[in-house]
């Protein structure tokens, strides 16, 4: 497997145990998850999409905010997460 795979595969695990995770490691999370999409962006040509944009606004604010969260928050930030990586990751294959 490829590191993307393994990352994503990894923000899905944690997505399934919320509740088992600390305010350090969603923050964490979030925080590579946020540099993986702008990287991958910046690869596959689509930083100036609005939506990837939001998403990473979203991101943002969920890891500053990774204290208040409840565990659907969390679920729901972490899963986003994977979705865009995952479309980003197709994106990249389809170019090669």
């Amino acid at each position: 497997m490829s590191l993307t795979t393994d990352f994503i595969a990894e923000l899905i695990r944690a997505a399934n145990v919320p509740g088992q995770l600390t305010h350090y490691e969603i923050s964490r999370l979030l925080d590579r998850s946020i540099d993986t999409i702008r990287d991958m962006r910046e690869q596959t040509g689509a930083e100036d999409a609005h939506h990837a944009r939001d998403v990473l606004i979203d991101l943002r604010i969920s890891s500053e905010r990774a204290r208040d969260l409840s565990a659907e928050e969390v679920r729901d930030a972490l899963v986003d997460a994977a979705d865009v990586i995952r479309t980003l990751k197709i994106l990249l294959e389809r170019t090669l």
